[in-house]
């Protein structure tokens, strides 16, 4: 009997470690077909104007970019700007033209792993990404008070970063149409269409991680619905790792209920990646008030680049008010 048991585990544990192997080798994403919605838009940007790449050191020392836009005049604070999945500081471009205008000083980061700044499609581990924030607020020091406005996954990014330890590295936080979880009642199965996960790799590496496996975490995990001529300029793939660092916690719900600093979230109505109206009740659970405002006629992308979105966002950065400077740390 206990022969025939330990014969049963045995094979068992081989079909177990078999489908991790195969689900890691072969279970990768497919390349989705491009998103006109994601991708046509930003073929009419004007990027005239558009500051040189600067660079501050990484936490590794590493050389990472970002575009610096001066104030005009005596600013009245600093947004840092983080953009969305696969792209860089470019796509920022008109958002901090218009926080500029607004008269703001503006920092928009080519975050690791995109751009300027590293190996595209990789960090080296999670949590890097929060180090060389922590790096570049110490480096740069923005006057305050200072604003982490995130975009999309950039959105997702921030949100991780004001429910979290690093909470007091900003003083206001603005989240637009933001990355939540793919278990929120915001997301759109695929975020219609802009993205394919490789689903038997992820959960594969999330399993060999929990085991203490993290050797095979560079290996891409999601794919994005760029045209072929983006794919040569932005980040088409990321890295498990990646994956795992830009974005939210797994508890979003908990992520959401650590904020501590003053919130706000904009959101297109037209949104196509993303439930708009379901944005509200899944930042209800915060113990202080993050309002949401809904911008009609604006779709994800366009959260960024239509005059009227841009209007919403500097109201919002303008309601968040004056709430002290952040310190580095």
């Amino acid at each position: 009997m206990r022969k025939h048991l330990l014969a049963t585990l045995a094979i068992v544990a081989v079909l177990f470690v078999g489908s991790l192997a195969l689900a890691v080798a072969f279970g990768g994403p497919s390349t989705p077909p491009a998103l006109a919605s994601a991708n046509n838009p930003f073929e009419t940007v004007d990027y005239s104007g558009l500051p040189e790449l600067s660079y501050y050191a990484g936490a590794d020392s590493a050389d990472l970019a970002y575009r610096q836009y001066p104030a005009k005049g005596d600013p009245k604070g600093s947004a840092v700007l983080l953009h969305g999945s696969s792209a860089d500081s470019r796509s920022m471009h008109p958002m901090a033209q218009a926080l500029v205008d607004a008269g703001f000083a503006v920092y928009a980061l080519d975050v690791r792993g995109h751009g300027g700044s590293g190996v595209k499609g990789h960090v080296d581990y999670v949590g890097q990404l929060e180090d060389d924030l922590q790096a570049f607020m110490a480096q740069v020091q923005p006057p305050g008070p200072v604003t982490l406005v995130g975009f999309s996954s950039g959105g997702g990014f921030a949100l991780r970063v004001a429910g979290g330890e690093l909470a007091t590295l900003f003083d206001r936080y603005l989240l637009l149409a933001p990355f939540v979880s793919q278990e929120a009642p915001t997301y759109r199965t695929g975020s219609g269409g802009w993205v394919n996960v490789g689903l038997p790799r992820y959960v594969a590496l999330m399993l060999l991680n929990q085991l203490g496996v993290e050797r095979f975490n560079d290996l891409p995990v999601v794919s994005y619905a760029l045209t072929e001529r983006a794919r040569q300029t932005l980040t088409p793939q990321y890295s498990f790792n990646l994956a795992q660092n830009y974005r939210p916690e797994a508890d979003y719900a908990g992520t959401i209920r650590g904020i501590q600093r003053p919130t706000r979230v904009v959101v297109g109505a037209q949104d196509e990646m993303f439930n708009a109206a379901q944005f509200s009740d899944v930042f209800d659970v915060a113990t202080q008030p993050v309002p949401v405002a809904v911008v009609e006629g604006a779709n994800h992308v366009g959260l960024t680049l239509m005059p009227t979105a841009l209007a919403a966002v500097v109201a919002a950065m303008d309601s968040l008010g004056s709430t002290g400077t952040a310190q580095p740390e």
